[in-house]
């Protein structure tokens, strides 16, 4: 266990029982002391607004001068398009402060900033990708020396009555989350949210697996359809890559596959089930309003996929599935390497190595700035050329086709 990790540990005492953040060993000792006190989860925006700036006050009272600096950024600066992505953060600078940097009392309010903006299940959700960063740092062959570490950054000053930005992650994390006390609103686009391995095993024993809910909803969605339906949305057996990754700009493609319109009521839920892996990370209040945002505008969304048509994880390369509609563009694509990861038992490839984009084409980073293309490896931003590890350019084209009877 790293030095880090090994000091939010020992902060916690223990972890909260039956969370995927106890099973991920970065469970912080925000989470125990959430146990000790009782459930504080917000239920409206309102409130997390205020939880999240009062938690980003206290962190900020425990840095120095020098520190804060560091930390904070205007809100309008344009480095909070280039400065995240779904490379390692040896490969895409990142802004704000490396969690490595801090001493015990400061990650550990630094993490509380975290659990105060999320729902428990999606405190749960980013710790327990974290988790999988480390549980390759201490067992898989790779040489990646930044796996385990993450980084948070403020743009505009928190508070619970402006707008400000909580920027927080690493490789297979990357949240933008917006606050904005002024209309009671956040917003976490653009976000991506990735996972290698999609299921390990913790310090206890337990096996974890972060984004299972992902995949149960995708194919609980595709499961509902028509085999007439199937043949719309299916674009052939080839996984394609991320089309709209972190640190570049997207014209967000459209117009592929089955259209919102031509899904039954229940189909359209199950659709909404999906989204809702990658907008429900806050309270109610700010899940429900942003489905009902998405909802609004369903019948003119498009979904396609492909990959496999089972969820069977010993089987095939995993899957790619595209959301794009007016109000919402999500994106899930197995990555079709290991990237040098690898694990004795373990899948890290395929199903196991999980990339996944969340954007807002109408409200990116709260409209407050303009996704700026970034300049690639070893400059700020994320959008790496193609054939670094774990990402690259998509293919041409998908073959066409209807999904393989056999699955």
């Amino acid at each position: 266990m790293t030095a880090l990790l090994l000091a939010l540990f020992l902060l916690s005492g223990c972890a909260t029982a039956g969370t995927t953040a106890s099973e991920s060993s970065i469970a912080t000792s925000s989470a125990s002391e959430t146990a000790d006190s009782g459930d504080t989860s917000s239920t409206t925006t309102e409130e997390t607004i205020t939880d999240t700036a009062s938690a980003a006050e206290a962190f900020m009272a425990t840095l120095s001068d020098e520190q804060r600096e560091q930390l904070l950024y205007s809100y309008d600066d344009e480095s909070k398009t280039t400065s995240w992505s779904n490379f390692p953060v040896t490969f895409v600078d990142r802004a704000g402060l490396n969690l490595e940097d801090l001493d015990e009392e400061q990650r550990a309010a630094a993490m509380k900033v975290l659990e105060a903006l999320l729902s428990e299940e999606g405190y749960e959700t980013a710790t327990g990708i974290m988790g999988g960063d480390e549980f390759l740092l201490e067992n898989s062959s790779s040489t990646e020396d930044s796996l385990g570490q993450y980084y948070i950054a403020f743009f505009g000053d928190p508070s619970d009555s402006g707008a400000w930005q909580l920027q927080f992650g690493g490789h297979h994390l990357g949240l933008n989350a917006t606050l904005d006390g002024t209309d009671d609103s956040i917003t976490f686009a653009p976000t991506h949210l990735g996972l290698q391995p999609a299921v390990y095993t913790d310090d206890e024993g337990n096996e974890v697996e972060p984004l299972a809910g992902m995949y149960e909803s995708a194919f609980a969605f595709y499961d509902s359809l028509t085999d007439e339906q199937k043949a719309e949305l299916y674009q052939g057996s080839e996984v394609a890559n991320l089309t709209c990754a972190p640190g570049g700009t997207c014209s967000y493609p459209t117009g592929t596959g089955i259209a919102g319109a031509d899904l039954t009521d229940e189909q359209k839920q199950l659709l909404l089930d999906v989204v809702a892996n990658w907008v429900g990370l806050a309270d109610e209040e700010t899940t429900a309003e942003a489905l009902a945002e998405i909802e609004a505008t369903l019948d003119e969304t498009y979904v396609n996929w492909s990959g496999a048509t089972e969820y069977d994880m010993t089987q095939g390369e995993g899957i790619h599935f595209q959301i794009s509609g007016p109000n919402a563009y999500v994106e899930f694509s197995n990555q079709q390497g290991s990237a040098g990861a690898d694990v004795d038992g373990y899948t890290t490839s395929g199903w196991g190595h999980v990339h996944t984009i969340y954007r807002d084409p109408t409200n990116d980073y709260a409209g407050s700035v303009t996704q700026q293309e970034a300049s690639g490896m070893g400059g700020p931003g994320g959008g790496a050329p193609s054939g670094g590890p774990g990402d690259g350019e998509p293919p041409s084209g998908a073959p066409e086709g209807g999904p393989p009877e056999d699955g």
